[in-house]
């Protein structure tokens, strides 16, 4: 909004020429919804208390969790909130691609809230029928893919690999399943991690960041050139979306920092897994993106390995799946383990932004 109402009165006043540079537009995307997240917080809290939207625990948890019971749960709205708001002032309202990120962000959030109510509602944590989720989230996913179909480029069906600079592979028109498993994956991986206090946030602040620097060089024919990385037109506007969810993850992480006051539930960890892969479709970004967030994949094999182990061996090859409740389960203090998947995370943020210069 900004952009659009203020750049135009340059010939007025030459300060609003800064609306122009997406840079500037970035970081104060990322203040806006920091600075959102932070003040609207504590009523949120406040209000998720007094209507007793509480959280379920999982019956056959660590008995750790227990302690948890009755702390207020869809703390995703905040998210969504700040983000909204954010990206409403400081987006370029022209661009295409930031509306469709917006609108995975948003809808995906809406299955999560769904699945939220629902647990809520039961007092347990069964939420949506995992099939009927999965279901939904299958057709959110064919309608974002269909949409990048349909105005795709010379890129949009090109698979990329780190380490080599051109096109691994055309997918053609399988890019239609292979997008909407992507982000069906990516969404539920998120999901899944969402288990311990600030956990989940403090990963999503690493990815969102990371994905701000891809989106900006990919957009920059320039930065792109030199990195020999595919250039799409107009992606450099995307890092606006990805600094604004960087801003609302570190805003949400000081209410979610252990011990917790409030958790993201659902409705924040399938709307941030969402626009995470669809960003990642954008700017072609499909398997870099999988490193960068390389504990969220960790995360959801663990539970792929621990299903199929228990069919063919008749037993759980872990403790518990997700990785991180096994561990809890082995006597790992909660806080520790956090720093340390976020020490991971980290790792896997240096290695992935390292292939960039080795292609």
């Amino acid at each position: 909004m900004f952009k659009q109402f203020l750049l135009p009165l340059v010939n007025v006043f030459s300060f609003f020429n800064i609306f122009q540079y997406i840079t500037f537009r970035a970081a104060y995307a990322a203040v806006t919804s920091l600075f959102l997240s932070l003040c609207f917080g504590p009523y949120l809290i406040k209000t998720l208390k007094g209507w007793k939207l509480t959280q379920a625990i999982r019956a056959d948890g660590p008995q750790s969790h227990l302690a948890k019971s009755g702390t207020p749960t869809m703390g995703g709205l905040l998210i969504l909130f700040s983000v909204f708001v954010s990206m409403i002032l400081w987006q370029d309202f022209f661009n295409w691609q930031v509306w469709l990120a917006l609108g995975a962000f948003l809808l995906f959030g809406a299955i999560g809230f769904l699945d939220d109510y629902l647990k809520i509602s039961r007092k347990n944590s069964d939420g949506l029928r995992p099939r009927l989720k999965l279901l939904l989230q299958l057709i959110l996913s064919l309608g974002i893919v269909l949409v990048l179909y349909f105005n795709r480029n010379e890129q949009t069906t090109r698979l990329y690999i780190p380490f080599f600079k051109n096109a691994v592979l055309d997918l053609s028109w399988f890019y239609i399943p292979f997008g909407m498993l992507y982000l069906t994956g990516l969404s539920n991986a998120v999901n899944l991690t969402d288990g311990l206090d600030g956990l989940a946030s403090g990963l999503l602040l690493l990815v969102t960041v990371a994905l701000g620097v891809l989106c900006y060089i990919t957009g920059r024919s320039d930065f792109s050139a030199y990195l020999q990385v595919p250039y799409i037109a107009g992606t450099g506007e995307l890092a606006v979306v990805s600094l604004a969810l960087a801003g609302a993850c570190i805003g949400f992480l000081w209410h979610n920092a252990p011990p917790a006051d409030l958790f993201m539930g659902d409705t924040g960890s399938l709307a941030l897994g969402g626009v995470i892969g669809t960003l990642a479709l954008l700017i072609k970004k499909e398997i870099l993106i999988l490193i960068v967030g390389g504990v969220f994949v960790i995360e959801m094999l663990s539970v792929i390995i621990q299903v199929v182990w228990f069919k063919w061996k008749g037993k759980r090859l872990l403790l518990m799946s997700p990785l991180h409740h096994h561990y809890e389960l082995k006597g790992t203090q909660e806080s520790r383990l956090v720093i340390r998947f976020w020490i991971l995370g980290g790792l896997f943020l240096i290695l992935s932004l390292s292939t960039l210069k080795l292609q």
